[in-house]
């Protein structure tokens, strides 16, 4: 029987489609509650993720990275740098251009917002073990890159 939704028809609990949906909805209330203890969300741990693994960059290609349209990177950009996580200075190649660099108090923060993560992925995988969690992600990601390139 599935606690989870008893009302679900039976062909609906079985569907892979729906199964993924009603999990996702899961992950993102796990990952909203811990981001919210940060007074910060899931966007902002993009772009702080983003700086952490390559290092300075523009608004614009810290959009396209993190797959943020333009203009909520600038608002998220402006939250963060409004707490001191971030600052935007001149590009020195192209004027026009703001160069987005993590703070120390950014990089601390990245840190923390990815224990957030690590822990949600604990709950949110609690049922299975190791072997089975790596071969979910395999799958998913199999899934993932298929589909990204249509």
């Amino acid at each position: 029987m599935d606690h989870a939704a008893p009302q679900s028809p039976a062909g609906l609990r079985t569907a892979p489609s729906w199964l993924l949906n009603q999990t996702a909805g899961h992950a993102a209330r796990l990952l909203s509650e811990g981001f919210a203890a940060h007074d910060l969300r899931g966007y902002h741990y993009r772009l702080l993720a983003a700086l952490t693994e390559d290092g300075p960059a523009s608004q614009a290609d810290l959009g396209r990275r993190c797959g943020i349209d333009r203009s909520d990177v600038v608002a998220a950009v402006n939250d963060l740098a409004g707490r001191g996580l971030v600052v935007r200075a001149p590009d020195p190649a192209d004027r026009r251009r703001n160069v987005i660099s993590l703070t120390d108090a950014g990089a601390d923060e990245a840190r923390r917002m990815t224990d957030t993560v690590a822990r949600a992925q604990d709950d949110l995988l609690a049922p299975l073990s190791a072997d089975e969690r790596a071969e979910l992600t395999r799958l998913l990601t199999r899934l993932l890159e298929h589909h990204s390139r249509r």
